[in-house]
């Protein structure tokens, strides 16, 4: 990936989950850093986000959970997006135990972060994911 590519990343909150500040406080942290940003909001489901990952062209997807979910949304996300035949990787924020993190990983979750995540570091994390798919 050039180093003038503007990384696009489609941010979305998984099934019931209402709780969506910090997803929005995501998305203007990485439009702030420069990164094109398509927030889908609450409610999604993983058929609604890969659409929109295609419809997109989407280098990244974010999905944000804090519903205790994210041990079964997360990898089903992963999933849903290698069925569709897109590599691209998903990067979850929320409340996760540090006992799930590689469970998570070894799902395909290119990263997780939790609350407190610095601007800095959730850009990081995203320009790191999507520079191992590339």
């Amino acid at each position: 990936m050039s180093s003038e590519h503007t990384i696009r990343i489609v941010l979305a909150k998984l099934g019931l989950d209402g709780h969506d500040r910090g997803l929005r406080v995501v998305t203007r942290m990485l439009r702030d850093a420069g990164f094109e940003v398509i927030y889908l909001g609450l409610r999604q489901t993983t058929e609604m986000v890969v659409a929109a990952a295609i419809q997109e062209d989407a280098d990244a997807v974010g999905i944000s959970l804090h519903n205790a979910s994210h041990m079964t949304l997360a990898p089903r996300m992963v999933r849903a997006l290698a069925d569709a035949g897109l590599d691209i990787p998903v990067v979850l924020g929320g409340i996760v135990p540090d006992a799930d993190l590689a469970a998570l990983h070894e799902a395909g979750v290119a990263a997780v972060l939790g609350p407190g995540a610095s601007a800095e570091d959730v850009a990081r994390s995203v320009r790191d994911a999507v520079g191992a798919t590339a």
